[in-house]
């Protein structure tokens, strides 16, 4: 029994809070869910091509790092099909595609700087033709010396952004007066998005030199402004849509700005509708990852594993530019407490510049990385001292009512990570399951096992104060129906769904009688990034604000219509009862438009509360916390280094959850993908700054045989967000991601079993089998 069978089962979270059907907390489908399984939901690919329409690809650079001293394209301007050809000194207006800093060129200007950049574009009638004449351009190369990794650019002082810190306390004087001290170094790999639907943009030329762009991207309002930009227009001068993507995990937060800016340059200049779309390698090869890290600690702790004074450095793989590398690495500063709190400590955090591809926003956006920090220490604490890591972790969380400031000074007063694991640790029977398994190592040579519990209190609010606001558009037609537009993008994790619900809520109609629309740059001006977990957050109070204005209208109507108070005006299950009279909903809303009331509304909202400093990393970023936790039990050939996770218990806190359905496949998908990012999916360059895993024949995400043979989830029932939140749910597109830290330190047990269990084992992630054998092998010499 799966967790969405066990939570139906039980009766809970199903009930919806009213009797209309897709109300608040109803388990309901995600709304394109049959179009998705029948083939019928269209994507920016699918949009019919209009007439006359190019296709472009993209010339690459073949160095990692080197001036271009000549190029010759006369092959493929002559080759079959080819219309235009597009080189950065035909950019009209600015070379630019970076979010934050202008950086990050649509086309190299004469100096490349990663294998796979941009250095010319082809457009032509088919995409083959295309494709093929991409690759006749003949580029001469003036070589450089590459810096392709983290601590090579640290030694170099190659950063895209200075450095930062973060000092609390007296890190230095409590490590060195503490009982015991260690020291420590973890590297930690990068991750592909492995979106199913690749980067993709059709932009077409409309009246007055204007355009019109079909993008693939988490942020509309960006494209917008970087397409135009790019052409030498206005924002005005550009519309940017995005109904629905196969996909984007922050991979289509910047990074379709180079596809959408490319695609609308080559419009212009050939007057005709052009669309690129990426294939799969091309797409790994060009678009950034998730940041890798190298990870230095130096930890001082007492007898029962509290840590006494902590530093920590990390210095993660940025790539060429900038992008959203600040923001990423910020959060990680945020984020190296994880659930536990550091009275004395001092992080340094590097932003390092390698001749790599531009390193961009994942699922977690930097918050993963400082997490498996954090947790690495306090596993190699346990260890030490020959006890539990779950007792250590226990000796370190975050207090209530005490010890309980983080280091970036805002106070944890939302916590319930205590409650959770001690639900989680009584229902997954952890304690009898550890002694069974260290029985088991003992009486296995070949075959060992491994257990851990692992905590997780994740921020929710941009860190970019600015961001955390949000429109939207609500229309009611003179039949009843509604039009729901709002600056949020659907990427398959349900938004859409959940904030008609917000709206089907409010006016107490059912769901059905609301047209879901496309994000739309001409609707709802200056969206921020659907990110950092606050989607429906943002969307929904933005939605339900404007469903309030039109209800308060509507309302102030019938008052005035039918001789009664407004407060005797009360919309109820699709009906409108109103003193002793009750009508139907659309009737209300027709007798109201013949009266001349307005049925448009726009909506916004503002996160509230939320104040940070970045000049001294303090204030409150975040709104509240989301917390989770999980235990995984998995087994381990020590011939082969191959593993397989036996059983995972999750319990996970969504507040009052909008839909359980779509929340229970967050949490399984993100604990899923990031049971990839630290096992199975690894990137790797050679000498020559070449990306050699960019297919699935070589790069490799798990897959449904990967699933865990048991695997229960559950959603924390016990309280609702203490914040205002939009019906008091909590965030949980990234949250549940590092619940799969479990895993990786549940291989690390099953690893130090070979030898002394008080032994850290030296395990590389991701934990691929090679890493798990090397790490195996080590601890039996050392053994």
């Amino acid at each position: 029994m799966n967790g969405y069978t066990a939570m139906v089962a039980s009766g809970k979270r199903t009930k919806p809070r009213s009797g209309i059907a897709g109300a608040v907390g109803s388990a309901i489908p995600h709304e394109s869910s049959e179009k998705h399984v029948s083939g019928e939901a269209i994507y920016t690919d699918d949009i019919p091509e209009p007439k006359g329409l190019l296709q472009l690809a993209v010339g690459m650079s073949s160095k990692a790092h080197a001036r271009i001293s000549s190029i010759d394209l006369g092959a493929v301007r002559a080759a079959p099909g080819v219309i235009d050809v597009m080189i950065a000194d035909d950019i009209p207006g600015d070379n630019n595609c970076g979010p934050v800093i202008a950086d990050d060129p649509v086309l190299a200007p004469g100096l490349v700087q990663y294998v796979g950049q941009a250095v010319f574009a082809v457009a032509a009638i088919t995409v083959e033709q295309a494709r093929k004449a991409a690759q006749l351009g003949l580029i001469e190369y003036e070589e450089l010396e590459p810096i392709l990794d983290a601590r090579k650019a640290v030694a170099a002082g190659s950063f895209v952004l200075p450095s930062a810190s973060i000092k609390r306390g007296d890190s230095t004087g409590a490590i060195a007066s503490a009982a015991h001290r260690l020291k420590g170094s973890v590297s930690l790999g990068g991750q592909d998005h492995f979106y199913l639907e690749g980067q993709v943009a059709m932009a077409m030329p409309a009246e007055d030199g204007d355009l019109f762009v079909y993008s693939s991207t988490q942020h509309p309002g960006e494209i917008q402004q970087l397409v135009a930009a790019a052409i030498g227009r206005e924002s005005k001068d550009v519309v940017v849509e995005c109904r629905r993507m196969g996909g984007a995990f922050g991979g289509k937060e910047s990074q379709p700005a180079l596809i959408a800016c490319i695609a609308g340059l080559m419009a212009q200049k050939t007057g005709r509708p052009c669309k690129l779309r990426l294939d799969r390698d091309d797409d790994m090869i060009m678009t950034g990852k998730r940041h890798d890290f190298e990870i230095d600690y130096d930890v001082g702790f007492a007898d029962n594993g509290r840590i006494e004074g902590i530093e920590f450095m990390f210095a993660s793989r940025c790539g060429m530019s900038a992008d959203l590398s600040g923001a990423i690495n910020d959060r990680t500063m945020f984020h190296c407490d994880n659930a536990y709190f550091l009275e004395n400590v001092t992080i340094v955090s590097h932003r390092c510049k390698t001749n790599t591809v531009s390193n961009t926003a994942f699922r977690g956006f930097g918050g993963p990385q400082g997490m498996f920090g954090i947790e690495c220490v306090i596993d190699d604490i346990a260890r030490h001292l020959g006890k539990d890591p779950l007792d250590v972790r226990r000796e370190n969380f975050y207090g209530i009512g005490e010890r309980d400031t983080t280091h970036y000074l805002q106070t944890v007063d939302d916590n319930v990570i205590h409650e959770i694991v001690d639900d989680l640790e009584k229902s997954s029977d952890y304690r009898r399951r550890v002694d069974e398994i260290r029985q088991f190592n003992q009486a296995h040579e070949l075959l060992k096992r491994g257990i851990a519990l692992t905590p997780v209190k994740f921020g929710i609010s941009f860190t970019a104060t600015h961001l955390n606001q949000a429109g939207a558009l609500l229309h009611i037609y003179a039949d009843g129906t509604v039009h729901l537009n709002h600056g949020g993008t659907e990427m398959g994790q349900g938004l859409f769904t959940k904030v008609a619900q917000v709206v089907a809520e409010e006016l107490q109609i059912d769901i059905d009688r609301i047209k879901i629309t496309a994000s739309d740059t001409s609707k709802v001006p200056n969206a921020s990034a659907t990110a950092a977990s606050s989607g429906s957050d943002l969307n929904g109070k933005a939605a339900q604000a404007a469903a309030r204005t039109i209800k308060r209208r509507l309302i102030k109507f019938a008052a005035k219509h039918y001789a009664v108070a407004e407060d005797e005006v009360v919309f109820e299950n699709n009906e409108v009862q109103i003193g002793a009279k009750r009508v139907a909903f659309q009737e209300l809303v027709h007798q109201a438009w013949f009266a001349r009331t307005s049925l448009s509304a726009t909506g916004f909202y503002s996160t509230p509360q939320i104040n940070y400093d970045r000049s001294t990393f303090s204030g409150r970023p975040f709104f509240y916390y989301a917390y989770g936790a999980a235990v995984a039990e998995v087994i381990i050939d020590t011939l082969t280094g191959e593993h397989r996770v036996l059983r995972v218990d999750i319990l996970h806190d969504c507040g009052k959850s909008l839909n359980p359905a779509i929340d229970m496949g967050q949490i399984e998908g993100g604990f899923i993908q990031g049971v990839g990012w630290l096992t199975s999916e690894e990137l790797w360059w050679n000498a020559d700054g070449e990306l050699k895993t960019h297919a699935p024949s070589t790069y490799k995400i798990p897959t449904c045989s990967d699933l865990p043979v048991d695997f229960r989830v559950r959603l924390l029932e016990s309280a609702a967000n203490r914040e205002d939140t939009i019906h008091r749910s909590k965030a949980v597109g990234e949250p549940p991601l590092m619940l799969s830290l479990s895993v990786f330190h549940a291989l690390r047990d099953a690893v130090a079993s070979v030898g002394s269990n008080n032994r850290t084992p030296v395990l590389r992630a991701p934990a691929t089998p090679e890493s798990v054998l090397d790490a195996v092998s080590e601890q039996q010499a050392a053994s």
